[in-house]
């Protein structure tokens, strides 16, 4: 039996929805064994998991509760044995955590890729950057408005990454760390006419709602891998192995594969499986 840490019982009351037993097929559904997915706001604002986990959960016979929270937490969360299994985008710390013994095997399955979004009128000049680099030199050299996630997450963790190459960090009035997931990143930088780093899949998915532009893209340094990562039963015994090892056999088997790579958003793929 799972016993929640403080942590994850508050983000269980913040992040699921209790069952309705309204039918008979609610009923059932209630019933059945529950496997915790910590998984990154990404993948859960873009909509991929409302596509990809519905033919999962009939399958295997469970249903999945997910937490959607920042690559870092969500493995911090597989530490303590909250989660059963992980989808999260931060080779260096995905590593790590199996290397210490917490995970079973980091299993990469699909990826996309980040970009630089900012405002049109582009007054740090990063449309006419070489490359990633020189786009947040750039944005340090004129100390335009930049908004940071700063939660450890898989895009933060790229971003500080980015700008270690860059020679420049964020001191100074014009960098923001808000500690938020991606839309909300989105959002606010939309509001301050600021620069920031996103997954492409969370953008298209509020670009409806912003002014924001791709002002950068397609450097390899903003290639997004996301793997899947079964928590060791070893270390943490409740954890609902066979079906967390059902969850990665589903997202690499053809049928999975096929859900990935059809999903669009105005007739723009999001993600791409490893084999593409």
């Amino acid at each position: 039996m799972r016993v929640p840490s403080l942590l994850f019982s508050l983000l269980a009351i913040l992040t699921f929805s209790p069952p309705v037993a309204s039918a008979s097929g609610d009923i059932e559904r209630a019933a059945r064994p529950r496997l915790v997915l910590a998984t990154t706001t990404s993948t859960e604002n873009s909509g991929l998991l409302e596509v990809l986990l519905p033919p999962f959960e009939e399958r295997q016979g469970v249903v999945v509760d997910v937490i959607a929270v920042g690559t870092g937490q969500a493995l911090r969360i597989g530490r303590a044995g909250d989660a059963d299994v992980l989808m999260v985008h931060a080779p260096r710390l995905e590593e790590e955590f199996v290397d210490l013994g917490y995970g079973v095997e980091r299993v990469p399955f699909m990826w996309n890729d980040f970009v630089v979004l900012g405002p049109p009128d582009d007054p740090a000049g990063v449309a006419r950057a070489f490359d990633a680099i020189d786009a947040f030199s750039r944005i340090a050299r004129t100390q335009a408005p930049f908004v940071s996630r700063g939660d450890r997450s898989g895009t933060h963790e790229r971003e500080l990454e980015i700008w270690a190459s860059a020679d420049a960090d964020g001191d100074g009035d014009w960098y923001r760390e808000v500690g938020q997931g991606m839309g909300a990143v989105i959002t606010l930088a939309d509001e301050g006419r600021a620069y920031t780093l996103a997954d492409r899949g969370t953008f298209l998915s509020y670009r409806r709602g912003v002014e924001l532009a791709i002002l950068y893209e397609g450097d390899p340094l903003l290639m997004n891998e996301y793997s899947i990562i079964v928590v060791d039963p070893r270390r943490h015994p409740h954890v609902l192995a066979d079906a967390a090892d059902g969850l990665v056999e589903y997202l690499t088997s053809p049928q999975g594969r096929e859900l990935i790579s059809k999903y669009r958003i105005d007739g723009q793929q999001l993600f791409f499986t490893t084999d593409e």
